[in-house]
């Protein structure tokens, strides 16, 4: 494999580029095809998170494992939301009917309505409370892309007008996003006490204690990561918030799943009990939304000089898109990766063959955490760090194009199915990818509801 993009993650994790020689990847062929290096930059997530795993083992006295990869295996995880079963049958329908492109009077938007407040900001900009897509398409026909797009937002929605790359990067939000790392890192205060050694025989995050506050797909993918890799990984909800079963499930294994009301003063002392125990904190919640609740970054970091930070948000905390939400599939319209993606006399814009943006930003995090974790240990200051989907899409568009991207078939996914107890019940997902010393991650269960927040 190309080891640039591989290299790209490690120093942008603060890691030596030397080490992407520390694992090797098989591989049969091409995956993603793509007309952009989507599989480079998926087997480098996940390898970078292998290899923080690496050096989080050494750090913490375990002799370094020896790492390999299988290239098919990342492709099937990538995909993971697609292969989700429980007791056999598919969950849920993916993305919901308005959740789709609609064509614009100058262009094309890509809408998101998976929510309920979603697609009712989406209907309210349109002007319509018909809920067919026909009808939506004919709003939206008389509409520009970028008015709605504004319009949506406004009204408390997420979208993403189709732009092709310049123009997104003309933009101050894409330039706000072009002008950062790929991962913003922020040294933590000193005196933070090293995790315990390892014994023989546990993983790398083994004793590791993971609060996980995000959805959908790229922190769930970080929490399920770290999960695999021997942490204590706890899902904290909002009482009465809506998710999908399928996100639930396909995010879940391995974890441990709460609800606790951030808005009362009873949840807000126990998410502090649970912060004080804990190592790790990974957040994708709206930029700013934990700092009116007191939780801001550094807030926590002086109160919980052990804790490692890793925040995700989908177009940057910092630029003027900060406060929005999005999801991979408006970035990927948005920054000009599906206007690239497109076909020739293809009926809609493309896409990436995977929710690549989310998959790929999920082992980031992952990785993110672990190397927090080590300048903890080795260092006395954990490592805080800051992602954002608008920044991983343009590391890819930033990637050399090899010219074999877009061929090679789909691997099978069947060698990588696994399933797991949820219950009286069986949910099969895809193994995590990834060997230490030969031995293949997994996962024991699926995601386990429990009525009261605590660490075991």
């Amino acid at each position: 494999m190309s080891h640039q993009a591989l290299t790209d993650a490690l120093r942008a994790l603060g890691g030596d580029p030397r080490a992407a020689g520390q694992i090797v990847v098989r591989r049969t062929g091409p995956i993603l095809g793509s007309r952009l290096p989507a599989g480079e930059l998926a087997v480098a997530c996940v390898s970078a998170a292998l290899l923080a795993a690496r050096e989080l083992a050494v750090a913490r006295g375990s002799p370094a494992p020896e790492v390999t990869l299988d290239a098919d295996h990342v492709a099937a995880a990538f995909t993971s939301e697609r292969h989700l079963r429980l007791d056999g049958h598919a969950v849920g329908p993916g993305f919901a009917p308005l959740s789709t492109w609609l064509a614009t009077e100058d262009g094309w938007l890509r809408s998101h309505a998976n929510y309920p407040h979603h697609r009712a900001a989406l209907l309210a900009a349109l002007g319509t409370d018909d809920e067919e897509v026909e009808a939506a398409r004919a709003a939206a026909a008389r509409r520009r892309a970028e008015e709605l797009e504004e319009a949506i937002f406004a009204a408390g929605g997420c979208a993403g007008a189709l732009r092709e790359r310049s123009a997104w990067e003309a933009l101050p939000a894409g330039a706000a996003a072009a002008g950062r790392e790929l991962i913003e890192l922020e040294e933590g205060l000193a005196g933070a006490a090293p995790l315990p050694p390892l014994r023989a025989g546990d993983l790398p995050a083994a004793g590791v204690r993971v609060l996980d506050l995000t959805r959908v797909i790229a922190g769930p993918v970080a929490g399920r990561t770290l999960a695999a890799l021997g942490a204590d990984v706890l899902r904290i909800d909002a009482p009465g918030a809506v998710e999908l079963e399928g996100s639930v499930l396909d995010g879940g294994p391995g974890k441990r799943w709460a609800r606790v009301d951030l808005r009362t003063a009873a949840g807000l002392r126990t998410f502090h009990e649970l912060l004080g125990e804990a190592d790790v904190l990974i957040a994708g919640y709206r930029p700013g939304a934990l700092q009116a609740l007191g939780l801001g970054a550094r807030a926590l970091a002086r109160r919980y000089p052990n804790l490692v930070m890793v925040t995700l948000s989908a177009w940057g905390e910092r630029g003027p898109w900060g406060e929005r939400r999005g999801f991979d599939s408006l970035v990927q319209a948005a920054t000009g990766i599906a206007q690239i993606c497109t076909a020739a006399g293809a009926a809609t814009p493309g896409a990436l063959p995977a929710q690549a943006l989310d998959h790929g930003t999920g082992h980031l995090i992952a990785a993110a955490a672990l190397r927090g974790l080590r300048a903890r240990t080795v260092r006395g200051r954990p490592v805080h760090a800051h992602c954002a989907l608008a920044r991983t899409a343009a590391w890819l568009l930033d990637l050399p194009r090899t010219g074999a991207d877009g061929i090679g078939a789909t691997p099978d996914a069947a060698p990588f199915l696994i399933e797991l107890p949820y219950g009286s019940r069986t949910v099969t997902v895809i193994a995590p990818p990834g060997e230490l010393d030969g031995r293949p991650l997994r996962w024991d269960r699926a995601i386990v509801p429990i009525d009261r927040a605590s660490w075991r």
